[in-house]
């Protein structure tokens, strides 16, 4: 019975004449294309704004409490000046995406009247059938294939502690450290100098390893040179008080622990090496003293060391009225009675300081140019598409808020004239100063397209201190991820552009000069 319906249905179709024909395949396509466009506008803008009602959240348990101290007619004037910078803030977005949409249509427009001329004149090239359903195929990836990419790239990205590449070396309340085992042919030297390497907070420490069997992974580009390399692991806040209520003053001690094991196993002192908001928090471990005789270099990428010299982010703040510069508007109770940073709305509110780039509608159609090859072809999402999309997406954890404390003053209040940051661990002044009269070898590397850490922020200890500054192409994460192949241009082993040392590059030298002194040839000793 089937057999016959389906050739009852390839007689109709063929009998169609060729224009009938057409019509029905473009209508069909062209509801095809309709529905997915309409799915890919809800989907952009539910995801954008899921954060706001978490934050709404926030922002009415701690204005119940700001109600009671305020005049009314203060309380008045504050929310009409934030009702302006909402109103500033979503003009960008709009601006944006509307100029977006206009760009992509306007050029689908050529194509599809270019389309209809080749249907209409039976000339070669596409047909507008083809033009519509090629349409539909572009968005169906973009809400079905690319999510689908995005899912099962997770057992390639990042770290996974129990694939037999990574040893635990370590561990307190709060931290795990997991030395990286070369996935080459290399072998560890158990006498090299070890390198700590310190991820970032908000994003997590994945983006780190970020696609290991491509050769793109940070931590792999120090252990395949024999290096001994560890990576600090947060413990899962959900689950574990202590680092819910972790502060500058615990990671400052767990990270002298764990540079005390690194020390006594290799017999030399630990590289420091801290990415993104990981540098800032490792910056302030060493200022604290906590790490004397343990640590003799550092080296940051892309870390904001001053976050007042973030100019997108510090005009974002000023734009905003006082009253609502506060970090509880971010803060979340948990059942336990403590309190921790939604990670999302952290990361939201970057979203929001670029709005021009981070508009659901902007997005969506940036991404669709990404996935439009050209032809009828299924659209290629590439494993870094796949992996970075991932990051970005899964990768949001949520913050102690002792921690993002530290991190707020830095983006509200300067360092001062005598290079002291704005606030203190275990009562001392953390001054930048105290690097140099340490002597500790200091690299600063930064990203000359960064739209996260200005250039200016990254490089603020240079008022007050001299260090090395190497500046890679790209923006805030192609050092972990382009970067980070060996064979590419500004390979983090190698010497680059203008005789820049890669930060792996760095350290070998650090370790091939340390061994010198230490085993001085003939011509050196005489």
């Amino acid at each position: 019975m089937k057999a016959q319906i389906d050739d009852a249905t390839v007689k109709f179709w063929q009998d169609l004449p060729d224009f009938q024909r057409l019509m029905l395949q473009l209508g069909a396509a062209q509801m095809s294309t309709g529905v997915a466009y309409g799915n890919a506008l809800v989907k952009y803008h539910q995801e954008f704004m899921q954060p706001f009602w978490t934050a709404m959240e926030a922002f009415l348990s701690t204005e119940q409490e700001k109600l009671l101290s305020h005049p009314p007619a203060d309380s008045v004037q504050d929310y009409i000046e934030l009702l302006q910078f909402n109103l500033q803030v979503a003009e960008k977005g709009f601006h944006s995406g509307m100029k977006a949409m206009l760009e992509y249509h306007g050029d689908r427009a050529n194509k599809a009247m270019q389309a209809w001329l080749n249907t209409i004149f039976k000339r070669e090239g596409e047909t507008i059938a083809d033009f519509t359903e090629n349409e539909a195929r572009l968005l169906e990836t973009l809400l079905y294939a690319y999510p689908k990419a995005i899912r099962a790239i997770k057992p390639e990205y990042g770290f996974h502690f129990d694939d037999g590449g990574y040893v635990k070396a370590g561990e307190t309340d709060r931290f795990l450290i997991y030395q990286v085992l070369p996935t080459n042919t290399e072998g560890v030297r158990e006498n090299g100098k070890p390198v700590l390497i310190v991820p970032p907070y908000v994003l997590g420490p994945n983006i780190l390893a970020f696609l290991p069997g491509e050769n793109k992974s940070y931590v792999h580009a120090y252990a395949n040179q024999g290096i001994p390399t560890y990576i600090r692991i947060l413990k899962d806040i959900d689950t574990t008080p202590a680092v819910q209520t972790l502060t500058g003053e615990q990671d400052a001690l767990d990270t002298r622990t764990f540079c005390e094991i690194l020390k006594k196993r290799h017999g030399q002192p630990v590289t420091l090496n801290g990415f993104c908001q990981g540098g800032f928090v490792a910056m302030t471990g060493l200022l604290s003293g906590e790490l004397d005789g343990l640590v003799d270099a550092l080296v940051n990428c892309v870390a904001p060391m001053d976050g007042t010299r973030s100019t997108a982010l510090v005009e974002y703040m000023q734009h905003l009225p006082s009253r609502f510069r506060d970090l509880g508007y971010a803060v979340k109770p948990l059942p336990n009675g403590n309190r921790v940073v939604d990670g999302k709305v952290m990361s939201w509110v970057y979203k929001l300081k670029s709005m021009e780039k981070e508009a659901p509608l902007y997005t969506l159609y940036r991404d669709l140019k990404i996935f439009d090859n050209g032809n009828r072809g299924p659209a290629k999402i590439s494993k870094t598409a796949a992996a970075i999309n991932n990051w970005l997406i899964y990768d949001r954890n949520d913050l102690p808020e002792a921690i993002t404390k530290m991190s707020f003053d830095s983006y509200t209040i300067p360092v001062d004239r005598q290079g002291n940051l704005p606030f203190k661990l275990f009562g001392r002044e953390l001054n930048f100063k105290r690097l140099q009269e340490k002597n500790i070898q200091f690299l600063i590397c930064y990203a000359e397209k960064d739209d996260l850490v200005d250039r200016e922020a990254a490089l603020a200890p240079l008022d007050y201190i001299s260090a090395e500054v190497t500046c890679f192409p790209k923006g805030h994460g192609a050092i972990a991820t382009s970067w980070s192949r060996p064979d590419s241009a500004c390979a983090l082993h190698t010497r680059f552009g203008d005789n820049y040392r890669g930060p792996v590059r760095f350290h070998l030298d650090l370790e091939k000069d340390q061994k010198k002194k230490k085993n001085p040839g003939p011509a050196s000793s005489s």
